[in-house]
This record gives structure tokens, sequence and C-alpha cells, in this order.
């Protein structure tokens, strides 16, 4: 069997193309295959902590949104817990601190609501800031994104995040920190996230 394998080529690789929402956000392709579309809800009705809203868009190296983009989220709750038996703690009633949004096709802007995380433990760097974990995939992107969003107003704990510091200059960290608005009562967070060209977001090998 191992001789077998030795004779096997490695497969071309493609970009995740448009054929991506039909597999994972099938309602947003035009095809009705379930009641509420996996991953809407991120934190349940039970979620303690305060109510947000995250948006922005993905901007390709030419300055243009991506307009066919798909995003994973996962979250800690206010407590810093992760739905998971390791996650540090206990969760609220469904809460599942994971959710998927789709662009805007004609825009190419994204938005979800939830609740802001707390301060993490993670494995083996101590206590991590509240951040977002998101996941990108779209035409073009030949292997899934991965990156962080870090609330701008957790000066303290962005100081002192032992992912943030892994990043040398400080304007290269500044493309993972956001600010924070207000739109009709809600705190809102902008992301935009770039690909490529001045102020590329940075991205992690995970």
């Amino acid at each position: 069997m191992a001789q077998e394998l030795a004779y096997l080529k490695e497969s071309a690789s493609q970009t995740a193309g448009p054929y991506v929402h039909i597999g994972l956000a099938p309602g947003a392709a035009g095809f009705e295959i379930y009641q509420q579309e996996l991953g809407h809800d991120i934190t349940g009705p039970n979620a303690e902590g305060e109510r947000i809203r995250v948006e922005g868009r993905v901007i390709d190296g030419m300055g243009a949104p991506i307009k066919d983009v798909l995003i994973e989220v996962w979250q800690a709750n206010a407590d810093g817990h992760y739905a998971h038996p390791e996650g540090g703690g206990p969760v609220e009633d469904g809460f599942r601190g994971w959710g998927r949004v789709i662009s805007d096709f004609e825009s190419g802007a994204w938005a979800f609501e939830t609740v802001k995380p707390g301060q993490t433990r993670g494995r083996n760097v101590g206590t991590q800031a509240p951040h977002l974990n998101l996941w990108i995939v779209a035409r073009g992107i030949n292997i899934g994104l991965n990156t962080r969003m870090y609330f701008g107003d957790e000066t303290a704990a962005n100081a002192s995040d032992p992912v943030l510091n892994l990043i040398e200059w400080e304007h290269r960290r500044a493309t993972l920190i956001v600010e924070r608005t207000e739109e009709d009562g809600m705190p809102v967070y902008r992301f935009d996230i770039r690909l490529q060209g001045e102020n590329e977001t940075v991205f992690f090998d995970v």
C-alpha cells in the first residue's frame, strides 16, 4: 500500500469558486434546503454580555470589494469560554460560538450580530485579549485564510496579547484592531479585510 501511495501525484489546486455557496450557504445560492441556514445564530438567545454588530468588506489587491466571500467566525462567550469540552468553562444554553456569513453579491458587504467575547486562556500562550477568529474563502483564494479581529477599546488587553505581540511591526498589528462606533444604539465594529497591497491584513498559518 505504501508503495502505491508513493506513486500518487498531488492533485491540482483551484480556487473556491462560486460553488462554495451551494455547499456551505445554499440559501444564498437559491437552494431552499434548510429551514434555517446553518451558522446564522452564533450566540443563541441566552448569551450574556454586550450585543454588538461586526461588519466590513474583503478587499482585493486593486482596492475592489470581493463579492462572493464566505466567512466563518469562532469566538468565546463574554466569560471567555468556548463551546467545547476544553473551552475553559461553561457556556450558555444555545451558545455555539460559531457562525457563517456571506457577502452581499452586489456590494461585497458582510455583517453579523453577536456578543462581545471575553479574554480567553490560550494553549501554552497565556491570557489572550478578546478577539474573533475568522476564516475567509472566495473565488481567487486557493487556501482559506485565517485572521483575527481585536477590539480597539481593549487597549490594555491588546497590549499584552501573546498573539498580537508575535507581530513585529506595530503598523501590521494595527490591521487586526478595529475601533468602536455606534449605530441605532448598538456598538458596531467595522473590519475591512485587505488581501494584498497597502495595509494588507495579517493572516496566520494555522
